[in-house]
């Protein structure tokens, strides 16, 4: 394995913003069980292997993508130009042997929650959510045509990594909140973060992006103060219709949500909704 061995699970907050962002620095990021197993297997084949072949083995996982962005971003030591900013550019820049070497081994999520069910179940659910929004924000920049389509499908994707990390770190008090909230179906995500957690979930996935020095197109992109633009937009939008979809096409916040995407598409809303269910197809 290429980490040492992953930290004991937090069991209450951190003080303070500034110590989560730094014990989540500090701790490796764990992979898909998948993803692991698939990239062990291509170790055998390095000379058949490239950067399309190893986009399409990790591109589906979120913490692993992270891993791989945070791991170019280190090696370049925060220069700002040239930056990767999607997985299969960041291979290219990192290299086939140089990635297996560094990416081989890894910790999983599986093996991390194999004692705590509930948590692994949340976990996928914030994993099946970010996938479902990753592929409604690239339909959504593919109609817009925007030429940073695959970093806004990578931006949605990552846009709730700071939540998986903590099903993974911190699963009791993850299950406490989502205890909090199935009780009080009103209370909203970012207070029961705060009375949990002492910090929201956005901000600490913000400082991890600027601490990281991850992209700033990334970095914009997950930010909800630019809003008004487009690309975040997308984004945004894309991860909202996947958290309201969740569960079924019946919630009853979602003719906002098709009345939103008809204007940021400049689409009808009947259009608008036959192309969202054919996003989800």
């Amino acid at each position: 394995m290429n980490d040492a061995a992953l930290p004991p699970m937090l069991e209450r907050p951190l003080r303070d913003l500034d110590a989560w962002t730094a014990w989540l620095r500090a701790a490796p990021i764990p992979v898909l069980a998948y993803t692991a197993a698939s990239i062990d297997e291509l170790v055998d084949h390095e000379d058949a292997v490239d950067a399309r072949l190893l986009a399409e083995t990790i591109g589906d996982d979120p913490l692993a993508t992270l891993r791989l962005l945070v791991h170019v971003a280190a090696l370049r030591g925060g220069r700002d130009t040239g930056q990767a900013e999607t997985v299969t550019a960041a291979l290219v820049l990192l290299g086939v042997t140089p990635f297996f070497r560094a990416f081989t081994g890894l910790p999983t999520v599986e093996a991390r929650l194999a004692d705590h069910p509930e948590a692994l179940a949340g976990f996928q659910r914030v994993l099946r959510r970010s996938q479902r929004a990753a592929t409604f924000a690239l339909g959504f920049a593919v109609h817009r045509a925007d030429p940073d389509a695959p970093v806004i499908h990578e931006a949605a994707q990552l846009h709730d990594f700071a939540e998986m990390l903590l099903w993974c770190h911190a699963p009791a008090l993850m299950l406490e909140i989502a205890r909090r909230q199935a009780a009080e179906p009103t209370l909203r995500s970012a207070v029961a973060q705060r009375d949990v957690l002492g910090i929201e979930l956005a901000d600490l996935q913000h400082a991890l992006m600027v601490a990281w020095r991850l992209p700033p197109l990334l970095v914009k992109l997950d930010d909800d103060r630019h809003a008004d633009t487009p690309p975040v937009r997308c984004v945004l939008l894309a991860q909202r219709l996947a958290r309201h979809t969740a569960r079924g096409w019946d919630d009853p916040a979602l003719p906002d949500d098709v009345s939103d995407i008809a204007q940021l598409l400049q689409l009808g809303p009947e259009p608008t909704r036959r192309l969202l269910l054919s996003l989800d197809a």
